[in-house]
Formats: structure tokens, C-alpha cells, sequence
């Protein structure tokens, strides 16, 4: 039996200006959703304000897409994350894939923003995930376990952290992992938790999928007692198509309970 809740995190990306954010987010937050199953929404920085005004009261999570590795100063361009902590974010997505490949940033990097996240209580969704390269490699262990080293310097688990394994060669290729690969993966995420902070916190732990989650394979992944819910790009961007994935989040899980 599990206690994880399940949930969906809807990264936008650079998708959305403000006004269609808002509209967009408003249209999703009114969808019948279970109460086993938690929506959040990451919109682009500029839309934060809008987007969570049109989540007020509807019990929609705001997150946010990134956070920089400093609490403030002179570092033009960049946001905070006491910033997204008045701007009413929960939770922050930190080390996507995207992150890594187009800004070079490195694990290093990703502890000192989890650190700043800690400082103002907000959630980390922290994302590992290996290359087609690394995978056909049979190296995707090894990444994983050099990815999770963001998380060394925590004697205690940072609060809400959440995993988010995306591998790299699924992300928008519309050839997500099968749910046998999910799970083989999860489930080595999880003995790294239990590694970390003990099978306590391994088992509360949620470790979502990410990479070509749609209406056609969330069915297969979310029926993976090891699949706590997904982070979506492209399929969020649709209603019907996330009507589907909280449906799909909800239905039980065979062999298994959640609460």
C-alpha cells in the first residue's frame, strides 16, 4: 500500500504569454479532478502573477520552472526564490534536462538552488534523467547516481522534495519510456533515497516520469505502483489531454492503495 499522492506538474516552458497563461490555467484548474491526485502548473516567469491569480482558491498548485543558485543582488535577469515565494509558488523544478543542455549547469549548481529553496520553504521537483547515448552506454545508473549527488549535502531531506525522472531521448520525441523502464528506474531512485535519508523517506519520497507523457502512454505508466504522476510538457498545453492524464493519475493502481 502506498501513501504517495499522486501528482501532475504542468511545465509550460516558453509557451504562454501572460494573458493566455491565465486563460489556459483557468481552463485547467475548472477540470473534475480525484482528490488522490494533486495538479501543479509551472508557467514562464512573467506569467506567475496572472496564473496564480487565476489558481486562487481553486487548489491548483503554482510552481515555477527554476530559481536562481543566489538568495539576491546584482544578477540581472535572474529571479529568486523568496521572489517566487511572494509570488505565491510551492514548488520549483530544478536540474530539467533543458537546464542542463542549453545552460551547462551542473550538479553544484542544483544543490545551492535547492538550498535557496529550503531557506523559503518551497518544494523541489528535482529532475535526473540519462541521454540515448548513456542509456545504449548501460550507464544510466552511473548518471543517475552522479545526478543525485545534488543531494550529498543534505543530512536531512530537503521538505517536499520530489524527483522527476525524465530521460532525455523521450522528451518531446513522442517515444516515452515503457512502463517496465520506468519502473526499473524508479525503483533505483528509490534505493538511492533509502541510501540518502532511509527507507523512511525513500517510501514517502514521489518520483514522477517525465519524457512524452500523453493520453496514449500515461494509462501504462500510471498503473506502475512506482510512478507517482508525471511532469508534462507538451500534452499539458491541452485541455482534453489533461483531462486524460488526471484521470488516468486516479484510476487504482492494481495491487496496490493510495490515500
Amino acid at each position: 500500500m502506498s501513501a504517495r499522492r499522486r501528482l501532475l506538474v504542468a511545465n509550460w516552458k516558453m509557451t504562454r504569454t501572460p494573458s493566455a497563461a491565465a486563460v489556459l490555467a483557468r481552463t485547467l484548474a475548472s477540470i473534475p479532478r480525484s482528490g488522490e491526485v494533486e495538479l501543479a502548473i509551472a508557467p514562464s516567469f512573467p506569467a506567475l502573477d496572472r496564473v496564480g491569480a487565476a489558481l486562487a482558491g481553486t487548489g491548483v498548485a503554482l510552481a515555477a520552472q527554476d530559481v536562481y543558485v543566489e538568495k539576491e543582488g546584482a544578477f540581472t535577469g535572474e529571479v529568486s526564490a523568496a521572489m517566487l515565494k511572494d509570488a505565491g509558488v510551492t514548488l520549483v523544478l530544478v536540474g530539467h534536462s533543458e537546464r542542463r543542455l542549453l545552460r551547462g549547469e551542473r550538479e553544484p549548481d542544483f544543490t545551492r538552488k535547492i538550498e535557496r529553496l529550503v531557506e523559503q520553504g518551497l518544494a523541489p521537483v528535482y529532475c535526473v534523467g540519462e541521454t540515448r547515448a548513456e542509456r545504449d552506454a548501460g550507464r544510466t545508473a552511473e548518471v543517475l547516481r552522479k545526478q543525485l549527488a545534488a543531494l550529498d549535502g543534505f543530512s536531512v531531506p530537503p521538505p517536499g522534495l520530489t524527483l522527476a525522472y525524465e530521460p532525455v531521448w523521450a522528451i518531446g520525441t513522442g517515444l516515452p519510456a515503457t512502463p517496465a523502464m520506468a519502473v526499473d528506474v524508479h525503483a533505483r531512485l528509490r534505493a538511492e533515497i533509502a541510501a540518502r535519508f532511509g527507507p523512511g523517506v525513500a517510501s514517502s519520497t514521489r518520483i514522477l516520469y517525465g519524457g512524452s507523457v500523453s493520453p496514449a502512454s500515461a494509462p501504462g505508466l500510471f498503473a506502475e505502483e512506482e510512478v507517482d504522476g508525471g511532469l508534462v510538457g507538451n500534452a499539458s498545453l491541452v485541455a482534453k489531454d489533461v483531462a486524460a492524464l488526471l484521470a488516468a493519475a486516479a484510476a487504482p493502481t492494481p495491487g496496490a492503495a493510495r490515500s
